[in-house]
Formats: structure tokens, C-alpha cells, sequence
């Protein structure tokens, strides 16, 4: 049996590395955060981990590999997570080792301090992390896993502060990079995002109990409230008495990860108070504005191109199509008994309708060009199935930058955008035309009506310009180039 990543469909996608989600003062806060973690599967589908606290049984935890459905939904799992109390994560590893190995990097983590323990879920990516980590080692710190995220941990430990959020809020001025964090104790659910925002964290609350998710269709699911997201820079702290929001850190300018609305959300979801699958139809409406080109279809690379898909067509006003059809029922893992069958990864995930493209001009719309080789296939299946031209219409900029802020991204070598030029990656493609929205068209199209602004960028978009909004400092310890400054 293989990884669900050695498909070549799934590793030429960027991954968004977690999913968290809190609930407090309902009655089984295990099914809630199940329930959560559930519908945040898209934003990591390696493993998951749900930490309670009962007031007789006291902490209880639950860490596996696989879908949340492959272990939260067995009763005699769920019975061993009682409380009122609870947090969750969904985790696909960027930093940390992977494979069967690696159930210690399994998230939340948990520690017993002196007032008492406590659970964390981290989603993002801190940039700092090997240099505290030796620092901790240095001075006796113990580490049980190779997760970024221990780091917390430890340097919650060593705190002074008298409690729990006191703590929290002193280790993390020591942190750089990104992080929406939902943490827990006995009687208090805690969550709090980077000074920058970069990764999202939402607020519900479903009748007399409250919900910290990463994105709110995680409420959704289980009939909660959506309230507001928390803000960059902002903890807050949930009890019985309600929720008291604190400001821990110095206030700096947003830089929300505009890839958020690209693709790592599910569509369905609302950021900045906007609905991500609209967002997605006006990238593919400018799109069209931009890129337009002489064609008989347009057809979506499911299921992360459609909403730019629709856009495309409804402001060119060719018509749309399924062109492309995806194999609901792709599982995690595949036999694989030969190099020839391994080869078909693409095909396991798609398939195309070919009475529908056949002698037909067809623009293919997709989020993102990675390394490009899930692109290259679905042209070659395009074309043998007899379609006349093959367009494509990238609803994102060239991906030219790895991102180092929770995010599954290539060495820089191995991105496209970042060896070739446009017309380079069209003949390297085999296709007849190519074309990415541009960064100004992709800010207006989240609602930026003037573009980017170079001189203060209103979201992190380092992964297509190179503009890093807090310096991953581990990264270019190691050698890691920084974009020169223009």
C-alpha cells in the first residue's frame, strides 16, 4: 500500500497543513469536534487527534492516522472522550517527520504544568522553530515529538506567568512565523492567531456552549453561530462567564494568506465576510477579462477550478461544461502492483467526458500550476480524447516562492514558475495557450478594487511574489535565497 501523496494528482497540489477546531460547554464535546474536524478534512487528511477533559475522568485523549471517519465515528472510541470540553486537529505535516512512524507528531499535544494541564492545536507554521528547539534542548527541555508545534509547549512551561493563558501569551512573543492556535484546560478554550493573521480562526456558538474553528463551515455542521472571526493578534480566552478577548502582542498590519481564497478553503466557507465561493467565481470572471481566448468550452480541473470555472464563462459568455469528471469514491491509499498502474494516478482521480469534448476548443481552468505535472497529464487526456485546442486558465499567479507559513510547498527548484517563463511552461505544458491572473487582478477580484499595493501589500502573497511578511529565519539559515529587493 502507498500514500494518498504519491498519486501524481494529489503531489502537484499545495496543502494547507491543518485543520483546528475547540468546542466548550455543550455535552459531548468529543461528537461536536468530530463533527468539526470533519468538515475541515480538506485541510489535512494525514491524521487527527481530539483531546477532552472531563471533570470525573479527567484529560482524555484520542490520536490516529487516517479520515476522521475512519476512527470518530466508532462508538468505542467516542466513548472513551466524555466531557464538556474539547479540541481537535486535522493534520497533513509540513514540518515533522510522515509516515507510520510519526503518531508522536500527531496533534493536540498536551502538557501537565504546575496549575494544571493543558492541550494545544496549532495551525501554521512557525519559522523559528529549530532555533528555539536547540535553545530548549540546550537548556533540558525533553522533546516527544519533531513537530514544530512542541516548541509551544516547552516554552509554556518554562513560563513564570501564574496561569495557563498567561503562559500561552509569553511563549508565543518568542514565536515568528504563523500560527491560529485553539488550546484547552480543564475549564477554559483558548484561541488566538499571529500578530500578521496570516492563517484563519473563526468564532461560533451553538446554544449555551462556544466554537473555535478554522473556517466557519465547521459551524455549519453542527448548527452553530457564526459570531466573527477572531482578529490577527488577538487571544481570546472562553469560560463559563463568556469570552474576553486580550491583545498580547504588538499591533502590525494584516497579511492574511490570499491563497485562502484561492483553494485551501472549502467553498462554502465565509473569510472577511465574504463568501469564498464568490470570491472564486470574480478570480474566474477576471480571469476572463484578462485572458480571453477563442473557444468552444469552458471546463473546470475539479473540484478546485469550478467556481473560477463558472466565473470564466459567465463574463466571456462561452459556454460551460463538465468536460472533466472526478472519481468521487478515490480512496486514501491504492494497490499498486506495477510502475504501469502507478503511472495512472491522474486517471484514478479523473476522467473526461468525451463525447462532450471531442473536436471541441476547450479552456481548462484550474486553481494553481505547481510542478506541473498533474497538468501535463490532463492535457495528454484531453487531447486523446479528441479535442481540437487545449487552453489553460490559471485562476491564481505563477506559484514561484515555497510558502513557509503552513503550507506543503516544493523546494523552489522544483517549482515551474520559478525556472521557466510563461512561455516556457506553455511549450514544457503542450498546450496552446497559457495564461495566470495577474496579482493586481487576483487582489481586485477578492475585493481590493486598486490592486496590490507594492509599498504595503495587503496580504501575504509571498508564494507568487516572494514578498515574505516575516522572515523565515530557520529557511535562510539553511541557504534559503530571499528575493532581492527591487
Amino acid at each position: 500500500m502507498t500514500d494518498w501523496r504519491s498519486t501524481p494528482f494529489d503531489d502537484d497540489k499545495l496543502k494547507e497543513e491543518c485543520g483546528v477546531f475547540g468546542v466548550v460547554g455543550v455535552s459531548s464535546a468529543a461528537n461536536f469536534t468530530a463533527l468539526g474536524l470533519h468538515a475541515l478534512q480538506h485541510r489535512g487528511q494525514e491524521a487527527g487527534g481530539i483531546v477532552v477533559h472531563d471533570p470525573e475522568q479527567g484529560f482524555n485523549s484520542v490520536r490516529r492516522f487516517g479520515y476522521v471517519r475512519d476512527t470518530f465515528t466508532q462508538q468505542d472510541v467516542m466513548d472513551t472522550l466524555p466531557g464538556p470540553i474539547g479540541i481537535g486537529h486535522v493534520r497533513y505535516s509540513t514540518s515533522g517527520s510522515k509516515g507510520a512512524t510519526a503518531i508522536r507528531d500527531v496533534q493536540p499535544f498536551f502538557g501537565e504544568f504546575a496549575m494544571g494541564g493543558a492541550a494545544i492545536a496549532h495551525n501554521g507554521n512557525i519559522t523559528n522553530a529549530a532555533s528555539l528547539r536547540r535553545e530548549l534542548i540546550e537548556r533540558g527541555s525533553i522533546f516527544q515529538s519533531s513537530s514544530d508545534s512542541e516548541c509551544i509547549i516547552h516554552l509554556m512551561a518554562r513560563s513564570l506567568q501564574r496561569n495557563i493563558p498567561e503562559r500561552m501569551k509569553d511563549a508565543l512573543r518568542r514565536v515568528e512565523g504563523a500560527f491560529s492556535i485553539v488550546a484547552m484546560t480543564r475549564t477554559k478554550l483558548i484561541g488566538v492567531r499571529d500578530p500578521l493573521g496570516v492563517r484563519p480562526l473563526m468564532l461560533g456558538q451553538v446554544g449555551d456552549g462556544w466554537v473555535l474553528a478554522s473556517e466557519t463551515c465547521a459551524l455549519d455542521i453542527i448548527g452553530a453561530e457564526f459570531l466573527r472571526e477572531v482578529e490577527p493578534g488577538e487571544m481570546v480566552v472562553i469560560t463559563a462567564d463568556g469570552v474576553t478577548s486580550h491583545r498580547p502582542f504588538e499591533q502590525k498590519k494584516s497579511r492574511f494568506c490570499i491563497f485562502e481564497h484561492v483553494y485551501f478553503s472549502r467553498p462554502d466557507s465565509i473569510l472577511g465576510g465574504q463568501s469564498v465561493y464568490s470570491t472564486r467565481e470574480a478570480i474566474g470572471r477576471e480571469l476572463a477579462k484578462e485572458a480571453p481566448v477563442d473557444a468552444d468550452m469552458v471546463c473546470p480541473v475539479p473540484d478546485s477550478g469550478t467556481p473560477a470555472a463558472i466565473g470564466y464563462s459567465l463574463e466571456s459568455g462561452i459556454p460551460y461544461a463538465m468536460g472533466i469528471i472526478r472519481n468521487q469514491y478515490m480512496g486514501r491509499t491504492f494497490i499498486e502492483p506495477s510502475e504501469s498502474i502507478r503511472n495512472m494516478g491522474v486517471r484514478l482521480k479523473l476522467n473526461v467526458n468525451r463525447a462532450l469534448v471531442r473536436g471541441k476548443r476547450i479552456i481548462l481552468v484550474d486553481d494553481s500550476v505547481v510542478r506541473g505535472t498533474t497538468s501535463r497529464k490532463i492535457k495528454e487526456m484531453i487531447l486523446d480524447a479528441g479535442a481540437a485546442e487545449v487552453h489553460f486558465r490559471i485562476a491564481s499567479p505563477p506559484t514561484a516562492w515555497p510558502c513557509f507559513y503552513g503550507v506543503d510547498t516544493p523546494q523552489r527548484e522544483k517549482l515551474l514558475a520559478a525556472t521557466m517563463t510563461a512561455e516556457e511552461m506553455r511549450t514544457h505544458l503542450g498546450v496552446d495557450s497559457l495564461k495566470f491572473i495577474s496579482l493586481d487582478g487576483l487582489y481586485r477580484a477578492v475585493g481590493e478594487k486598486n490592486g496590490r499595493d507594492p509599498a504595503s501589500p495587503q496580504y501575504c502573497d509571498a508564494c507568487f511574489s516572494g514578498d515574505y511578511p516575516v522572515e523565515p529565519s530557520d529557511q535562510v539559515q539553511n541557504g534559503f535565497q530571499l528575493k532581492a529587493a527591487e
